[in-house]
């Protein structure tokens, strides 16, 4: 039996190998502990091994489990959501009454030593009983409100479960039992008159350095608290995309029910619009069936009888019933559930360097303190003494700066990401991403537009005429590819004519009537289906699907008027970022569930690597896995619903910003700015952000080493040197404030293609050459515009329009991949009425460069 449990606590890399640990000594046959998402899965056999048993395992140690609630019910809020929120306010709480109470005490205890004032009744001989009970005073507060460190750290080392906290709970409560102890010893010197008891330990009360520790370690957890992010995925979207009710004929009815009631072999009735409820297959009627949610297929699928439709597809037109097979757990729709979910709880999150040595450090500073104790002891030395090294070796080596080493650079890294439009979700995506070798790219949306566009029109009519005909009738059909051709009219300005007698047959075409002559616009079949010879036009439709395009035939009820071809155009971005990441030495795989023609004409355009086409989700999160078990490091990029067990199963997870939320949610990258160049941009700065997290790991850990030595007594029977509690804390401060001025050099990180500048630079140098070595019988001047807002052939052709209708204006020319224009020119031009013409045309002006 396998189920999923939520766990609460864990912090930490240690904190998931504890929770591993505990619940494998069950005899458990499997245990997956997922630390971004507090949750893990179990699979072990009932008979053997209770719920109860595995939550008290975890418990024990010093965490919380429950089982989790109904994976089939809708997600709102869930409730370690709800947890996850509540211990971020909690600790900016925490941190807030921290610093309101180390701040005065910090001014007491160190603020005489900097020449600042004191109150007359704090200071010197009669005054440090009093010092030291306000000290004590402003220290308790600070360990109150963070005790969890004290009760996690003392748990796990009574448990033997090593983790940050024991160490901070043993460096922080030394310190304060020291001060308590030196308040006793001030008490005694009063008691008894010995001045020169008060002397020594009126200097050594320690308890700023417990309430530094606290406070520091509480900032640290902050800004990783700040930094992570939420990135669990969100199953609510796709729940949502299956309808709550359903039409169902029986006995001749038709009755609405609840979609849970449905059972297999119901008849379901579909009609337009509809959304469908359950798998199934087609016994009457057909349709055409808009699959890009599950699929991936941008074009809608022409479905005819004994033909499978899949649960949470779009009916676009007909109406038609089917049969249901697969209801409930079984339909593709809860399948990609269960992916996202299976795939979120397996992929181990990546061990933070810091608690890997924490595994070690904690247990080795214990032992390295209490055998400084005990060889100050042996060589003859006091009590006070050996347990004042005892101390120091604890308070300099606490891992304040291991703490924020990773989380300071992290928040760092992350604030700057969002200036450049990458949404980076947790912190393992920032610290792994260019460490992958394979980088998977769903086709539709990602690569291209994800909208047809009119690429090519070849007629034996004026083109204007024969677009009106086609656009005319294409106007009262919801297909994508009708929606294309209507697009390009409006924008070459094309009126259309109304139409009648006008139908629509699923999976081949249109037929309409326009000025008492009948239409045809559709496929081959539609041709052939009513004796229109294509002959003429036949090598030319090939050869727009070689090119990955869709051909449309349109005739009249006697011949061929032309053909209209149709595409999803890669971005503009597409083709450089491919070769950017292809230059970084990364395995380029085009994954999609688009046809192999289509595909193939993509990756050769492109110059990717490999595609894979034709793939329903299950295959395409089994391709992820694949490469994962040949040893491979894969980011999958993906914008679609159909993408998110892919997202989620990959190392590293990156959503287009215009993608389906689903697909955000799954991902732990987000490009805000739908551009694949910025995938470059962020590997850069994953590669920088691991740079300054070593570096500060080596200086925290150096540090250590050198100093605990020193802390130990080493140098004080050869040169008298000893380092007290007093400036092991300060010393520790300073290697947590060097962490963090490290970290913020993240600010100045610089992104090679921010606003696609370099492109617009190497742009400009070709056209320059293009200008010097053009030879022209007119003398006239060339000038270069810079134009922002044009996606497509249409704002090409709209800006060229508007431009060449300028009197001065002998040519204009628009490079639509880098938003330029080169305009020719054989009188003064106007930058005014260039401005006015671009600005007009539904576009922005951003300049003249004049050559």
């Amino acid at each position: 039996m396998k189920k999923r449990f939520d766990v609460s606590g864990m912090s930490c890399a240690a904190c998931q190998s504890n929770v591993t640990k505990a619940v494998e000594k069950l005899g458990v046959n499997e245990v997956n502990v997922n630390l971004i998402s507090q949750s893990m899965s179990v699979d072990y056999n009932p008979d053997m091994i209770s719920d109860e048993d595995i939550i008290t395992a975890v418990e024990k140690i010093g965490y919380g489990a429950r089982l989790k609630s109904d994976e089939t019910k809708i997600i709102t809020k869930s409730p370690e959501d709800k947890e996850l929120a509540k211990d971020e306010d909690n600790t900016k709480f925490r941190l807030k009454i921290s610093f309101l109470f180390l701040i005065p005490l910090m001014y007491v205890s160190m603020g005489p030593m900097f020449g600042l004032a004191l109150p007359y009744y704090l200071i010197g001989y009669k005054g440090s009983l009093l010092n030291a009970i306000v000290q004590f005073l402003l220290t308790m507060p600070v360990l109150i409100v963070n005790r969890k460190f004290f009760i996690n750290g003392f748990k796990g080392l009574i448990n033997r479960a090593y983790n940050m906290d024991t160490l901070i709970a043993l460096g922080s409560s030394s310190a304060f039992i020291y001060g308590l102890f030196a308040i006793l010893r001030i008490a005694y010197g009063f008691s008894f008159g010995n001045e020169e008891i008060i002397h020594q330990y009126m200097h050594n009360l320690y308890f700023e350095s417990s309430a530094m520790i606290l406070t520091l370690i509480t900032l640290g957890k902050y800004f990783e608290a700040r930094s992570k992010g939420q990135t669990k995925a969100s199953l609510e979207h796709l729940i949502d995309l299956a309808p709550k009710q359903a039409t169902i004929i029986k006995d001749n009815e038709e009755i609405v029910v609840s979609v849970d009631q449905i059972k297999k072999g119901d008849i379901v009735l579909i009609k337009p619009g509809d959304s469908i409820p359950v798998d199934g297959k087609i016994i009457e009627g057909s349709s055409l069936v808009d699959e890009s949610a599950i699929t991936g297929e941008s074009i809608p699928i022409a479905k005819n009888i004994d033909d499978r439709v899949i649960s949470a597809t779009i009916n676009k037109q007909g109406s038609f019933k089917f049969i249901a097979t697969e209801v409930g757990d079984d339909t593709t729709l809860s399948q990609i559930i269960n992916l996202v979910n299976e795939a979120n709880e397996t992929k181990a999150p990546i061990a933070r360097i810091a608690d890997k040595i924490a595994a070690i450090f904690v247990p080795a500073v214990i032992i390295i303190s209490i055998i400084t104790f005990i060889i100050w002891k042996i060589l003859g030395y006091n009590f006070e003494f050996a347990l004042n090294m005892m101390i120091s070796v604890l308070v300099i080596s606490c891992p304040c700066a291991l703490g924020l080493a990773t989380p300071m650079a992290i928040m760092v890294a992350t604030g700057k990401s969002a200036e450049l439009g990458l949404l980076f979700k947790n912190a393992e995506a920032l610290e792994n991403l260019h460490k992958v070798d394979s980088i998977l790219l769903d086709k539709t949306g990602t690569i291209t537009n994800g909208k047809p566009i009119v690429t090519d029109i070849d007629t034996i009519l004026n083109e204007d005429e024969f677009i009106k005909i086609a656009a005319s009738i294409e106007n009262s059909s919801e297909h994508p590819l009708s929606n294309a051709i209507v697009l390009y009219a409006k924008d070459n300005d094309i009126d259309l004519e109304k139409v009648d007698e006008f139908s629509a047959i699923s999976g081949k075409g249109i037929i309409g009537k326009l000025n008492s002559t009948t239409y045809y616009g559709g496929n081959e079949k539609l041709m052939l289906d009513n004796d229109i010879d294509i002959s003429s036009y036949k090598n030319l439709a090939e050869k727009y699907s070689s090119d990955g395009k869709t051909a449309m035939y349109f005739s009249d009820d006697k011949k061929v008027l032309g053909i209209i071809a149709v595409m999803d155009t890669p971005k503009s971005t597409s083709k450089l970022a491919i070769e950017e990441l292809k230059k970084l030495s990364y395995e380029v795989i085009m994954l999609t569930g688009d046809n192999e023609k289509t595909a193939e004409a993509i990756r050769k355009n492109l110059s990717i690597d490999k595609k894979i086409a034709e793939v329903l989700p299950k295959d395409k999160d089994k391709v992820v896995k694949n490469l994962q078990d040949s040893g491979k490091k894969v980011a999958m990029v993906g914008d679609g619903i159909n993408d998110a067990p892919a997202l989620a199963r990959s190392d590293i997870g990156i959503a287009i910003g215009n993608g389906t939320d689903v697909a955000i949610d799954s991902a732990d990258i987000v490009l805000m700015r739908n551009s694949l160049l910025d995938i470059v941009n962020s590997i850069n700065l994953s590669k920088e952000t691991i740079k300054i997290i070593k570096e500060n790991l080596f200086w925290a850990f150096f540090y250590n080493v050198i100093l605990i030595p020193v802390a130990s007594g080493i140098l004080y029977p050869a040169f008298g040197i000893k380092l007290n509690p007093m400036f092991a804390a300060f010393a520790m401060s300073m290697s947590s404030i060097f962490v963090c001025l490290n970290s913020l050099r993240l600010r100045s990180f610089k992104a090679k293609f921010e606003n696609q500048e370099v492109i617009k630079d190497s742009t400009k140098e070709k056209l320059e050459e293009n200008i010097k070595g053009e030879k022209s019988m007119k003398e006239n001047k060339k000038l270069i515009v810079n134009v922002e807002g044009m996606s497509c052939e249409h704002c090409k052709a709209n800006v060229e329009k508007a431009l060449n209708s300028l009197d001065f204006v002998e040519k204009a020319e628009v490079d639509l991949k880098n938003k330029l224009a080169l305009v020719s020119y054989s009188d003064l031009a106007n930058e005014e009425a260039i401005e006015n013409a671009i600005n007009e045309a539904g576009y922005e002006f951003k300049g003249i460069d004049y050559k």
